[in-house]
């Protein structure tokens, strides 16, 4: 028998009604009745569109207003004891003061940082980490869940509800005391675990999907051995478990997961297709097989044929379910509303709910129902003209490609000759200040961006109003006292979209938005062919910028590595192929910017250690690739012209050897959320080149005090020399508004002027 589900859906609604409705209850114009009547409406949308689609199950315990992790703290009540959360305040007010921090102007003297944020395996949706100590308690806390079931079932679905496993949700948190694991909290949290599954079960809820998705990584061993006696003691509890993995394959851990006392397994078959026979050969016939056989990462059209060559011997055998590989959160909504892409382009394409008809054409094929044959034979005819298609294969950029030099990927010089030649030519202060990049994007940046783009607003009209906010931002530089300057990007609309328009070989929708976190919504390009630089995309901005002031302007482009990973890549060749081709056009912009006198270039790659594999043992060829398109895109310019990159919001304790081979003059890091233990890292690997760690997070809205951030800063001292740290904020500002970022940045440069003076008194 056959049966269709997902693991989950995006929850940001077709015209991301959920992003909006959040900020305007943000803004105090919707209350939190508005706020919870959208997500009512968005979820029995969703829901819909699973059961008209044929799905078995509608899957319930996916909706967050911000992030499922913070769902969980909540329903398994460990909010962290630091917020002085009170019995009278709401649920939804605790949940957002978790995510975005308490600021000192709402009454709180030291104010609360939001809790630290990350992402999510190697995707670039960012999750709420939970904070645990040994006083540490749990407690079922809410009744969103049961009530979103209550919803379902009233509407007549039959439900799947999702939750995080036990173990993947303690391996997310963090332990906040030292000589402390978070793997004791084990035995506190299953009880937790059993009433909400005996909860569910009265409730009538069919399945129960625990997502244990650490069960892809290389863990340690006491972690293993926690999985079998966590299981029994969650076996009798309620409905039946599908126990779910993905984003990585199962490998030497697949066997304790088939022997685990559950109903049923999910295997990842799009990311580990290794682990299927295995799985059929060790799963006992009894439980429940759930194949992710759609991507349900990439928008490529699936292989119909494929897939049901793997179903179709299966039919006797056991149980088995088609799923896409993981939750559908990673992909747009639906290409309904893009009626601007071509018509062979969008015919290469699935996003979330067209997924929904290739599972159901799955099933009917199996089912030998002849409406599955139109999908089929227009699944055939996408997938062979895409692999004939002439727009892939650009003849002159494979040529460069044949004919690179060894050497293409090192400068002339090591850090300490370039660092003498760079601090004669900048003469900047010790602790130099800076930003990211980005400047707030007001409503009327916004507005006149889509009024030119629209052709309702001229060229010349544009060009002059985006000069004056660029004009404006470095005249609030300067009077900050910042020592490098930035020109704000008042020009662009995303960090990668917006290299990505200008660069051959990608495509872009009008509404293919994806969540990032909370209410960040990005929309990934789509990398279709070979990638080239047809003209410069920066130097027109950046030298204006330049003209406007003595100091030194960084020119502010993106990383290869991050244009692959934040754009969803052609599938046809290796994805280091892909990196090297956007390596090359990167190259190509940084030597123009050198060229009209851009000194300063920031390459920012955020994305790096999210590529990275799970798995260690496809780890080092990842790193490899990576850091070398890294060192392709910057080593093009002379000694004295100074490299910086940033990445934010990733564990790169594991990595750093790989950051140094970068060999970045500046790196800027995000670290204020997790009180600079990243740099401790550093520190202990004597990490060679400059070093700007994040005195603030930008994220929320909250303004540091110049005490905090001389904390920080005199923190970052501990582990890095003073002649190698800068000042500088997590993340770009374009999220923030003008008055708090003058405010955090006057007070950043304030802090770093102290610092300076407590030198000089040393020396």
């Amino acid at each position: 028998m056959f049966r269709t589900h997902i693991l989950g859906f995006p929850r940001i609604g077709a015209g991301r009604e959920l992003k909006f409705a959040l900020e305007r209850h943000w803004r105090g114009e919707h209350s939190i009745a508005e706020l919870e009547a959208v997500g009512a409406r968005l979820r029995a949308r969703h829901w819909a569109l699973q059961r008209d689609a044929g799905m078995d199950f509608v899957t319930v315990g996916d909706f967050a207003f911000y992030d499922q992790v913070a769902n969980h703290i909540q329903l398994l009540g460990c909010e962290p004891a630091r917020f002085s959360f009170s019995a009278e305040d709401h649920e939804l007010s605790r949940y957002f003061t978790m995510a975005r921090g308490v600021s000192r102007e709402d009454g709180d003297e030291a104010g609360a940082p939001a809790l630290e944020m990350t992402k999510w395996f190697n995707t670039n949706y960012h999750y709420l980490v939970p904070e645990f100590s040994a006083d540490t308690d749990f407690s079922l806390n809410s009744e969103r869940l049961f009530a979103e079931v209550e919803e379902a079932k009233n509407l007549g679905h039959a439900v799947k509800a999702v939750l995080i496993g036990p173990l993947t949700f303690l391996w997310l948190g963090k332990e906040k005391t030292a000589g402390f694991s978070r793997l004791s909290l084990l035995e506190k949290l299953l009880p937790i675990y059993q009433q909400i599954l005996a909860r569910l079960k009265t409730l009538g809820v069919a399945w129960v999907q625990m997502d244990e998705p650490i069960l892809g990584l290389d863990l340690p061993s006491e972690w293993l051995r926690a999985f079998e006696p966590a299981y029994h003691h969650l076996a009798p509890a309620g409905a039946p478990i599908l126990l779910a993995s993905y984003f990585s394959p199962l490998g030497e851990n697949l066997g304790l997961a088939c022997r685990l006392p559950v109903a049923g397994l999910h295997v990842d078959a799009v990311c580990a297709p290794e682990d299927v026979p295995v799985a059929l050969d060790w799963l006992p016939t009894h439980k429940v097989l759930s194949l992710g056989l759609i991507d349900g990462r990439n928008i490529w059209r699936a292989d119909l044929d494929r897939a049901l060559d793997l179903l179709r011997p299966l039919t006797s055998t056991r149980e088995v379910w088609i799923s896409a590989s993981c939750s559908l959160l990673h992909v747009p909504f639906s290409l309904e509303a893009e009626t601007g892409l071509d018509a062979e382009l969008r015919s290469w394409l699935s996003f979330a709910s067209e997924k929904l008809h290739e599972l159901r054409a799955l099933k009917r094929a199996l089912e030998n129902d002849p409406v599955a044959d139109e999908m089929l034979t227009r699944s055939r005819l996408a997938l062979q003209g895409r692999r004939e298609s002439p727009r892939v294969h650009a003849l002159e950029v494979q040529a460069r490609m044949a004919c690179l030099p060894e050497d293409i990927d090192r400068r002339k010089s090591s850090f300490p000759e370039r660092n003498r030649m760079q601090k004669a030519r900048f003469r900047l202060p010790l602790f130099p200040t800076t930003t990211i990049g980005s400047f707030p994007q007001t409503a009327e940046i916004r507005a006149r961006r889509a009024a030119w783009r629209n052709g309702k607003l001229a060229q010349s009209a544009y060009e002059a109003a985006t000069k004056d906010e660029i004009a404006h931002a470095v005249a609030v530089q300067e009077a900050l006292d910042i020592d490098v300057l930035v020109h704000g990007e008042a020009e662009r609309n995303d960090m990668v979209e917006y290299f990505g328009e200008q660069l051959a070989g990608f495509v872009f929708t009008a509404n293919g938005w994806v969540q990032s976190y909370g209410s960040r919504c990005v929309k990934p390009p789509i990398i279709y062919g070979d990638v080239s630089r047809p003209k410069p995309m920066t130097v027109f901005w950046s030298h204006h910028a330049q003209s406007l002031t003595q100091r030194p302007m960084k020119g502010m482009l993106t990383g290869p590595v991050t244009i692959l990973q934040w754009s969803f890549v052609r599938d046809d060749q290796p994805r280091a192929a892909t990196a090297e081709q956007i390596a090359l056009a990167i190259r190509d912009e940084v030597v123009d910017l050198e060229k009209v006198g851009i000194g300063i270039l920031q390459i920012d790659e955020p994305a790096i250690r999210e590529g990275l594999p799970l798995r260690r043992e496809k780890q080092a060829d990842y790193l490899a690739w990576a850091t070398r398109v890294f060192r392709i895109a910057a080593c093009g310019v002379a000694d004295e012209t100074q490299i910086h990159t940033h990445m934010c919001y990733s564990e790169f304790n594991d990595i750093l050897p790989e950051i140094a081979s970068m060999d970045a003059d500046v790196i800027t890091i995000e670290t204020s959320r997790s009180d600079m233990e990243l740099l401790q890292a550093f520190g202990n690997f004597h990490y060679p080149n400059a070093i700007g760690p994040g005195v603030y997070d930008i994220h929320s809205p909250r303004v540091p005090s110049v005490e905090e951030i001389e904390t920080l800063l005199e923190k970052a001292l501990t582990v890095i020399p003073a002649e190698q740290l800068w000042v500088n904020p997590d993340c770009g500002l374009k999220t923030r508004d003008w008055p708090e970022t003058k405010a955090a940045l006057a007070n950043m440069v304030e802090a770093a002027r102290r610092l300076r003076q407590k030198q000089d008194k040393t020396r």
